[in-house]
């Protein structure tokens, strides 16, 4: 996760450096239910309305979180499927608090209504994050439910006034772009905290539908505004939380956006951004899904690294014998093309590795999701390890912007 906010704060009063330091174990998002009530474009559970065989029990859920406690992980997402459709959805995110994980929820908010809400705040989820894919109509044509905007925006509301922190967050594509600006003006008028961008990562529906995924130009306009706002609300005193995924070449772009406007803070804010680091699937990101497999962030479900019932989460999640895990946790990776040859790389970390598997098949190949130029990332057109500018996989062709 791409921190905007924390480099706003950098820029305005910059803080000493002070060297990566890695979190004692990853955060860990877990599916704890595939089944939803919804059936979004972009799903990467590729969830549905029935019932899945096989899916965790809750003593077994209670055996993991020992495990993981053990294994010194800091925080919980509890997510799906829908996780509100799993009975003990709440026994388990209770025995989360009282356990120290700072514990999150991850819903459509859908199903929340005012005696769903009383009780989610009596949990005390650390946050709440629910999804909106745009305004009014373009919510509901990507979640595939007539009234779903209105009923999601009302659960950030019941959520928000009983003050349980709240986020949006907001899957980038090119047919929500425009929704945007009126969506950030939707968080500051409502008071939500959290503003959460993800870019469209090749998993599940969302591979299906990558042919939606933002034209380059596009998320580079998307950037520009996020960047902007977040920026504003620093200047006025606002306390909001803007963050991106998916993509970490915003590191690097967020840096240009600093050398434009604050030269003085670009030195800073580059060594700043090389101590975050970048990609950290497989290292401080982890997903266990609603079986107990283990994959390397949630949009690895293609890719089972080992499941819970037989082998505990923290022997899993350590063991470099398995080539991908070995690969993700190399440092530097042994990353090819314009992503190896990049001069932010130290910044991004090759970022997705899954973009670079779905399309050319190879885990290790330059992610096609990059959205800054040759010239930008100091690689000459076609440089690298494989010819980069044009090419087609799997029915999509990328070319490279100029």
């Amino acid at each position: 996760m791409f921190r905007i906010t924390r480099f706003m704060q950098e820029v305005e009063r910059p803080t000493p450096l002070t060297g990566r330091v890695n979190p004692p174990g990853p955060v860990v998002i877990w599916n704890l239910i595939r089944r939803c009530n919804l059936a979004c474009l972009h799903c990467y559970s590729i969830s549905a309305d029935v019932d899945f065989p096989g899916e965790l029990g809750t003593a077994e859920v209670f055996g993991v979180m020992d495990d993981l406690k053990r294994f010194r992980v800091p925080v919980l997402i509890l997510s799906g499927g829908e996780p509100l459709l799993r009975r003990d959805l709440f026994e388990i995110a209770a025995r989360s608090r009282s356990m120290g994980f700072y514990t999150g929820l991850s819903t459509n908010g859908t199903l929340i209504d005012a005696a769903l809400a009383d009780r989610i705040a009596a949990t005390g989820f650390d946050y709440v994050g629910i999804s909106l894919d745009g305004l009014g109509e373009t919510h509901d044509r990507f979640r595939r439910k007539a009234g779903a905007f209105d009923a999601s925006l009302a659960a950030l509301r019941l959520c928000r006034d009983r003050g349980v922190k709240v986020g949006v967050r907001f899957t980038l594509a090119q047919e929500n772009a425009a929704d945007l600006p009126g969506l950030l003006a939707l968080v500051e008028s409502e008071g939500i905290d959290k503003f959460y961008l993800s870019h469209l990562n090749y998993a599940g529906r969302g591979n299906k539908n990558r042919g939606a995924d933002a034209h380059f130009q596009t998320t580079r306009r998307a950037m520009d505004l996020l960047f902007d706002t977040a920026w504003d609300y620093q200047q006025r005193g606002l306390v909001r939380e803007f963050v991106t995924g998916n993509n970490d070449a915003d590191g690097a772009y967020l840096l240009q956006w600093v050398q434009a406007r604050f030269p003085e803070r670009a030195a800073h804010i580059r060594a700043k951004l090389a101590e975050w680091g970048g990609n950290a699937s497989g290292v401080n990101v982890a997903n266990i899904d609603n079986l107990g497999n283990v994959h390397p962030d949630t949009m690895w479900w293609d890719y089972t690294l080992g499941n819970v019932r037989e082998r505990p989460f923290s022997q899993i999640w350590a063991d470099t014998s398995e080539p991908v895990m070995a690969g993700l946790k190399a440092s530097p990776r042994s990353i090819k093309g314009r992503c190896g040859a990049c001069q932010y790389f130290d910044l991004c970390n090759g970022s997705s590795r899954v973009r670079a598997r779905s399309l050319t098949g190879d885990a290790w190949e330059e992610d096609p999701g990059c959205y800054l130029t040759d010239a930008e990332i100091g690689v000459a057109p076609g440089a690298g390890r494989v010819p980069v500018k044009p090419y087609t996989a799997k029915g999509v062709t990328w070319v490279r912007p100029a």
